[in-house]
């Protein structure tokens, strides 16, 4: 059990750092030319492509993702157009490129409906070569695969889907606006396997309303009867001042910072103890997956997908709000989705709205959260020393004697290592190098 004082002392707002500066930062100074300009770096080089679709059939009231619920063909048509057109426009820009992997996130891309996304799918087979052992993959809605779905989610390569489940429980559906059954979501596994797919997560969520630990338990019982490769378990960020649908949620019902912890601890406790190894903030993997493998041989990276086996360190982001990771720094695409589609018909095929360019400083601020991030250690001799920083002059700048107190991390000179006890608060160890965070009232969600 996590102390109590401890939990108060850390129950302020904090970034999940899936990348660093975080996209708090980003500003209109970054725009299509710097998008364009940066991605002219990658010709000829590797990068994953990240394929954002902002459309599910119905909204859930937990989402915070650039997400609405959309139906109409035209709209679904006009989108799956413009995604070509963008990818046109990245083939053009940055040609030679050759991708490590595919991600479609959302949103829920097979909204799109199993044409459309052939037709996006086989864009990107011809204009990009794949690396050799390039995943593919592809979040799901459960509630909505066909056979038709699963057979073109095959047709396009996917290696991989992940499904979206949350809760099992019919009283945190209701609460959440999202019902869906344990039969639908192990018949949707079903088709998927069926059709040659083997590898999957499973999305799961704590902290929501009318959430329990009893509750919780049968969920991941539940879930691990559907044999997953991985899990992602999310801590539910209740950000209403971002996402207005998420007043919807009685906060009333919501758990409180010690009962979240106490379901983190159990989320951990059962996964392991079912044999996934965990993977640093929210994931867990069998020991024989590839990011289980990465996060043992010190390869495992964490971009704005979360944490990826990739190996390539940028992301080419196209669809509405679709952030890339580029040499130069970060760009986002324009997030509503009419003006996304219609920046990409009216100008050069890109929509970027705003980003930020790296400074050496951002650089070496970044390296060191992402080693904090997935692998709970970092040791800043060598990075300061990759990044030309001065150690002793850097080591001067930090203050971490609040963590160290607090027993969240063991420092020995430049070695910093975070502790069994520190695990949960990861996230505040990472603030202590970050030189935006100052509290970020407004910005991110409480809780662990």
């Amino acid at each position: 059990m996590i102390d109590p004082a401890l939990l108060a002392a850390y129950d302020r707002p904090v970034p999940r750092y899936t990348s660093y500066p975080t996209a708090a930062q980003f500003t209109p100074s970054v725009g299509p030319a710097e998008h364009a300009a940066w991605l002219r770096d990658l010709a000829g080089g590797a990068a994953s492509l990240y394929v954002h679709v902002p459309f599910c059939k119905e909204l859930c009231w937990y989402c915070a993702c650039h997400t609405m619920a959309m139906n109409r063909p035209g709209t679904l048509d006009r989108y799956a157009d413009a995604l070509i057109d963008e990818l046109d426009a990245l083939s053009r820009t940055a040609p030679g490129l050759i991708l490590e992997g595919v991600q479609w996130g959302g949103g829920t891309p097979s909204q799109l409906g199993a044409t459309r996304l052939r037709a996006v799918g086989e864009c990107i087979a011809r204009r990009f070569d794949r690396h050799c052992d390039a995943e593919i993959s592809l979040e799901i809605d459960p509630r909505h695969c066909d056979r038709e779905m699963a057979a073109a989610a095959a047709a396009i390569g996917v290696t991989r889907v992940s499904l979206g489940v949350q809760d099992f429980d019919v009283t945190v559906q209701a609460a959440i606006n999202r019902r869906q059954s344990y039969e639908d979501t192990a018949a949707a596994v079903d088709r998927l396997r069926g059709a040659g797919i083997r590898r999957f997560n499973i999305d799961l969520v704590y902290g929501l309303p009318r959430q329990t630990l009893e509750t919780l338990a049968a969920t991941l019982d539940l879930a691990l009867k559907l044999g997953p490769d991985r899990f992602a378990v999310f801590g539910y960020a209740h950000v209403p001042w971002m996402k207005p649908h998420q007043k919807l949620i009685d906060e009333a019902t919501l758990p409180d910072n010690a009962l979240r912890a106490a379901m983190s601890a159990l989320v951990a406790e059962r996964l392991v103890k079912a044999g996934y190894r965990r993977i640093g903030l929210d994931h867990y993997a069998r020991p024989d997956d590839r990011l289980a493998r990465a996060a043992a041989d010190g390869t495992l990276h964490r971009n704005f997908q979360g944490y990826v086996a990739d190996r390539a360190a940028f992301v080419a982001g196209v669809g509405a709000s679709a952030i890339s990771t580029l040499p130069q720094g970060f760009t986002q695409n324009v997030a509503d989705p009419a003006r996304y589609m219609a920046a990409v018909a009216d100008g050069d095929g890109f929509a970027t709205a705003r980003g930020i360019a790296l400074t050496r400083d951002d650089r070496l601020r970044a390296a060191i959260i992402e080693r904090v991030m997935c692998q709970n250690a970092v040791d800043l001799g060598p990075l300061c020393r990759e990044h030309r920083v001065d150690l002793d002059a850097y080591l001067a700048t930090l203050d971490l004697r609040g963590l160290e107190r607090d027993g969240l991390i063991r420092r020995r000179g430049a070695k910093i290592a975070v502790t069994q006890a520190g695990r949960p608060f990861v996230r505040f160890v990472c603030a202590a190098f970050d030189r935006h965070y100052v509290g970020a009232e407004g910005r991110h969600s409480r809780g662990l």
